[in-house]
């Protein structure tokens, strides 16, 4: 069970050191990337710093449940037609960190009754995490989620396979013809070498610009790496079990910088409230738009 309660000692530290929530999605255009991985091993090394991590994991069951050796007991749905509490749901595998399985209401999020809306800001709006992540699931009739449309950034994780680049950029493409998101972010899993990596974001960002479809920023490669077998047979996170690994150096690089990545015009300022009145403000748009070419999310 985990708590984001804020008690009057988190409440006076975070006044004197406020820090702005950054939220960020983490896609992939294909199974098998090594997406939840990253997810995981981000979660846990920004909550090794110190932060607050919330972990917002759309498949169903819950990957990163399994991940961590945990079972998911309920979905953030329930929790919003009021049948669980909050605490009830969330698991923590680590101080600092908290996951909550929202496969479901992911599912649901476009068709909330407005009392189900307040359910979803009444059972979350006291929630204080610095980050929130988002696993984004795959299983969408429209390529992407609402969630993953309204966080600050989106991180396309993309794997050496030519198919993999193929389907990143087929979904980079979708979403910013369907969404009008021109901005994502390419960090490239599972390489031999570096330099694959950079040469495979570069040819990614060269085919996006000259179509028009998008502006790629490279967050940088991770190995390929036996340690991640080795740890992922332990069900443990390699920044943890094995740091001087390889892809431990590289995932633990990858989260020192997101929490330092710049603003970007147009995302909401707040915490965790604000968040969710700009997520349910873009599902409204989102259904009005039905049928039609749908709006900008607005950080774009």
């Amino acid at each position: 069970m985990a708590d984001f309660r804020c008690d009057q000692a988190a409440g006076l530290r975070r006044l004197l050191t406020p820090r702005a929530l950054r939220v960020v999605s983490f896609a992939s255009g294909a199974a098998g990337v090594g997406k939840t991985t990253v997810v995981a091993n981000t979660a846990v090394a920004l909550a090794r710093q110190g932060l607050e991590v919330l972990v917002v994991d759309e498949n169903a069951p819950s990957d990163l449940g399994a991940f961590f050796g945990l079972k998911a007991t309920g979905d953030l749905l329930q929790v919003i037609n009021r049948q669980r509490e909050l605490e009830s749901v969330l698991f923590s595998p680590l101080p600092g960190l908290s996951i909550l399985p929202a496969g479901e209401a992911a599912q649901q999020l476009g068709r909330l009754s407005e009392r189900q809306k307040k359910g979803l800001r009444e059972s979350l709006h006291a929630l204080v995490p610095d980050v929130i992540l988002i696993d984004a699931t795959l299983a969408r009739d429209q390529g992407f989620s609402p969630w993953g449309l309204a966080a600050g950034e989106v991180v396309m994780v993309v794997s050496a396979s030519g198919e993999a680049i193929t389907e990143a950029y087929a979904l980079i493409k979708k979403i910013s013809l369907a969404f009008s998101r021109r901005r994502f972010r390419i960090l490239v899993n599972r390489v031999r070498q570096p330099e694959e990596g950079r040469r495979i974001f570069a040819n990614l960002k060269t085919v996006a610009a000259k179509s028009g479809v998008a502006h790629l920023e490279y967050s940088g490669v991770v190995p390929l790496d036996t340690a991640l077998e080795q740890v992922g047979r332990l069900v443990a996170p390699v920044v943890d079990l094995l740091p001087d690994a390889p892809a431990a150096r590289a995932l633990s690089a990858f989260a020192s910088a997101l929490p330092h990545w710049p603003g970007i015009e147009g995302e909401p300022a707040g915490g965790v409230e604000q968040f969710l009145e700009h997520l349910l403000n873009f599902v409204g748009r989102q259904k009005a738009g039905s049928g039609k070419r749908f709006l900008s999310c607005g950080l774009c």
